[in-house]
């Protein structure tokens, strides 16, 4: 049986550490009483080898085994 394997998109919004990327992550989240639609975010740590990333970039985030107490994702891949 394959395992479902998460995978986040988001964007580069620091990327001042060194083999370390910021991403924040948004998505929508229902408003239990009222019902409508709200955006909510989130921010996490990823590592990456080379430190090719910018702010701005979109990257997609795959999870590892743990790096450090923040670090548990990869940035994979950018997308154009």
């Amino acid at each position: 049986m394959i395992k479902h394997i998460q995978k986040l998109k988001g964007t580069v919004v620091s990327a001042k550490m060194q083999k370390t990327v910021v991403v924040e992550v948004s998505r929508l989240k229902k408003h239990p009483k009222y019902h409508k639609f709200m955006r909510v975010s989130k921010r996490y740590k990823a590592h990456i080898e080379d430190n090719s990333l910018s702010e701005g970039d979109k990257v997609i985030l795959m999870p590892i085994t743990r790096m450090s107490r923040d670090k548990r994702w990869t940035a994979v891949k950018e997308i154009k």
